[in-house]
């Protein structure tokens, strides 16, 4: 199984939201089988503007925290037909960026998108958006962590 990582998981593994948040999304990375996990290259710009916006941290220090994620996980490209997919999806349900990071992990195959602020449960061309901080956790996360 796929998975792909939504901008707020990302953000939180920073520090964003504060030493809980951090802990528990450090603590969801460290448990996932890191060579199935992608990031969306969308989800890496947000974080970039979430960082310098948000936190407050200088441009080169963000770009910093980018390029390490990069090279923690295998990217998916916003291709035409990722564009053009999550265009469609965000004119019936989601804001176009966050249909972007759907579109994208779809045409990459993942089976689930961890996010906080998406649509729990919602299925997608064969992905499920999965609140990764949820108590219970979703079956078919709680299932892919303990293989």
């Amino acid at each position: 199984m796929r998975a792909a990582l939504d901008t707020n998981v990302l953000a939180y593994a920073e520090g964003v939201n504060g030493a809980s948040m951090k802990r528990a999304s450090l603590d969801l990375i460290d448990r996932l089988p890191h060579d199935s996990v992608l990031v969306p290259v969308q989800a890496l710009g947000e974080l970039f503007q979430v960082l310098v916006r948000k936190a407050g941290r200088a441009p080169s220090v963000a770009r910093s925290a980018i390029l390490d994620w990069r090279d923690a996980f295998s990217l998916i490209e916003t291709t035409v037909p990722v564009m053009l997919a999550a265009i469609d999806l965000a004119t019936r349900q989601f804001g176009l960026w966050d249909a972007v990071i759907l579109s994208a992990a779809a045409e990459a195959d993942c089976r689930l998108l961890l996010s906080e602020d998406m649509q729990d449960g919602f299925i997608w061309r064969g992905v499920t958006i999965v609140n990764p901080f949820a108590r219970p956790a979703h079956p078919l996360l709680d299932a892919w962590l303990r293989r």
